[in-house]
């Protein structure tokens, strides 16, 4: 245990900084999911191993035969913790964190499932209303684009009380920037169309 007063990093770096597979997949990763840096990507990938190192340790522990108490209460401990944030399903086992990959984590992401439930037109404007305090989980405003979502919670996701964008009529909200842009297409397809000529 460190010195209680100190921030210590809640992920690890890569060990190698040069290679042209793994950054070309961590810029596709911040791409798709509009996130801020590679320092998400690899906080997603700490989350990953952390649950993959205790399950292969429980499996070897299962594969001595007698299983002891605690660790059948791990086990359940575990599992029941990665359902509830739905990574996996309610029929799920031991051997089914080993298929996890890193994208069902990012998927888990309050930023993402904002996008998803069509709160937000892109990722990053995703980002930009959580940051900003726009977006509340069951009516309780959430500041944090990492914030893991639970499955319990997944329908509770809107529009902060307190946010202008509880307004319908409020530029930025997703409907109103589809109305805006095909008006504007609209608009521009009628302004470029040459008057007819009178015989």
């Amino acid at each position: 245990m460190g010195y209680p007063g100190k921030n210590t990093k809640s992920y690890k770096t890569p060990n190698h900084p040069w290679q042209a597979a793994r950054i070309e997949s961590e810029v596709e990763l911040v791409k798709r999911y509009g996130l801020r840096n590679k320092r998400e990507v690899w906080k997603a990938y700490s989350n990953l191993k952390k649950y993959r190192v205790l399950a292969r340790k429980l499996l070897a522990e299962t594969a001595k035969g007698k299983v002891e108490k605690h660790m059948e209460t791990d086990t359940d401990n575990i599992i029941n913790r990665l359902k509830r944030y739905g990574l996996l399903k309610t029929d799920a086992v031991l051997d089914d964190i080993l298929s996890l990959d890193i994208n069902n984590f990012l998927e888990r992401r309050l930023q993402t499932q904002v996008h998803k439930q069509g709160l937000a037109n892109t990722p990053k404007q995703a980002r930009q209303f959580i940051v900003h305090g726009h977006i509340a989980v069951a009516g309780r405003k959430i500041t944090i684009p990492g914030y893991h979502v639970k499955s319990n919670e997944e329908l509770s996701l809107g529009y902060y009380v307190n946010s202008e964008l509880t307004k319908e009529s409020h530029p930025s909200r997703p409907g109103q920037v589809v109305n805006n842009l095909v008006k504007g297409a609209t608009n521009t397809a009628e302004t470029n169309i040459e008057p007819t000529r009178e015989a």
